[in-house]
């Protein structure tokens, strides 16, 4: 459907500070208990013993999040528990709450749960009118109920909500046309999202994948899948006879550079986080070069961070640089240096290190490195910073359209 252009609207009573166009009645303001003929507790009590491999999907509070149904854990119960909670299954539209620990995190109940048992939830059912549960749904994301969600709910460490209270709770209502047009919008972000989502989740398995299969695993020489054009054992060589530790300094006047397990090198300011320094010790810091290695202190946990850029770091970091610059490839390294496998050998060479440490230069020189000629090195990657563009993309565009949601909640409701 067609749900036209949004605008910014002069601030008035009782209506959001952006609408579609062509809507300008005030919102009603409705207690729930005047929307839905009922308003009750999911089963309340132990379920465990009910509990089996395979039986009837139970939809529980983990399964409630962000608006959302999500199945990132199931649990089946058995034949005769479920006939005994007829009266209570779920239907179609109904909203369910989530009445314990993350409060206040609503769902739409869809087609293919019609008829499901639930557990630890508060279930809205039997609309007295015509409402859209979408538009209810999202209104109970937005940052105002939000808010009166928190005022209503008790308890310190865990958080209670009682199906009770949530009777007098009030909601606001435009038109049943503008309330499905807002419903239809958050419903297309979402789904948008989520295709996104998975997107992002699938490259980055690609990459997981081909970064198992495209170096030899321990032991040999050539890997698994290899890229056309390329044949031949890699040659093998201890990494103090491919990197050479570097230590320049006296350079103040150059930006501060932060490791960043993702992103490399980074700039210090660019990061978010005030981490404070001393001005007056910035001549000790050290000199790093686009292409060059730093180990830092979550080198352990991380790899090695690979700078695109030109600055100082800690005088605690050890930088790393090429013997031979002509025949190795950066980004090829960078692959090997921020790998699974790679971090997983780092700790042959990091016992007894914790936070507050870095790895040496002599620890990381006994390592040996299995590598191609460099004509391979650019194929491989070139692969990888393809994949790594389209992951950084769909990266992008998740927090974008992130940022936009939560924009969109709060200036489209009250």
């Amino acid at each position: 459907m067609s749900i036209g252009k949004i605008r910014y609207m002069k601030k008035q009573s009782n209506t959001p500070e952006i609408r579609f166009q062509n809507y300008e009645d005030k919102w009603d303001i409705e207690k729930l208990i005047n929307i839905f003929a009922t308003i009750r507790n999911a089963f309340v009590g132990t379920a465990t013993p009910y509990y089996v491999e395979e039986g009837k999907f139970y939809l529980e509070s983990n399964n409630v999040k962000n608006g959302k149904i999500n199945y990132n854990s199931q649990i089946f119960i058995n034949d005769e528990f479920y006939e005994k909670q007829r009266d209570k299954w779920l239907k179609t539209n109904d909203i369910v709450m989530v009445q314990s620990g993350h409060v206040g995190h609503t769902a739409v109940i869809p087609e293919e749960l019609n008829n499901t048992a639930a557990h630890a939830l508060i279930v809205f059912t039997d609309y007295k009118k015509e409402v859209n549960p979408h538009f209810l749904n999202y209104q109970f994301q937005s940052n105002g109920k939000r808010k009166k969600l928190d005022l209503i709910s008790t308890g310190n460490t865990i958080k209670h909500i009682l199906a009770s209270e949530m009777k007098d709770f009030k909601m606001d209502f435009p038109t049943f046309e503008e309330q499905t047009a807002i419903g239809s919008l958050f419903r297309t972000l979402d789904d948008l999202l989520a295709s996104y989502k998975d997107n992002l989740a699938n490259y980055q398995s690609l990459k997981a994948t081909m970064l198992s299969k495209m170096f030899p695993k321990a032991g040999q020489t050539v890997p698994e899948i290899r890229l056309d054009g390329f044949e031949g054992e890699w040659e093998i060589k201890r990494a103090d006879e491919i990197f050479k530790s570097v230590s320049e300094k006296n350079r103040a006047l150059l930006p501060v550079l932060s490791a960043s397990q993702i992103d490399g090198m980074v700039l210090r300011d660019e990061i978010g986080i005030d981490i404070k320094y001393d001005e007056a010790t910035l001549n000790n810091y050290k000199l790093v070069k686009p292409g060059q290695f730093v180990i830092h202190l979550r080198s352990f946990q991380g790899g090695f961070a690979l700078s695109k850029l030109e600055g100082i770091t800690s005088p605690a970091y050890t930088i790393i640089d090429f013997i031979d610059k002509v025949n190795n490839l950066p980004d090829f390294w960078n692959s090997i240096l921020t790998s699974r496998d790679f971090i997983k050998r780092l700790e042959t060479v990091t016992y007894g290190i914790r936070d507050g440490k870095s790895i040496s230069f002599k620890d990381f020189s006994s390592l040996r490195f299995v590598f191609p000629e460099f004509k391979e090195q650019q194929a491989i990657g070139s692969y990888f910073s393809n994949l790594d563009q389209l992951i950084t993309s769909y990266q992008e565009k998740i927090s974008q359209l992130e940022t936009l949601k939560k924009k969109l909640l709060q200036d489209m409701f009250i």
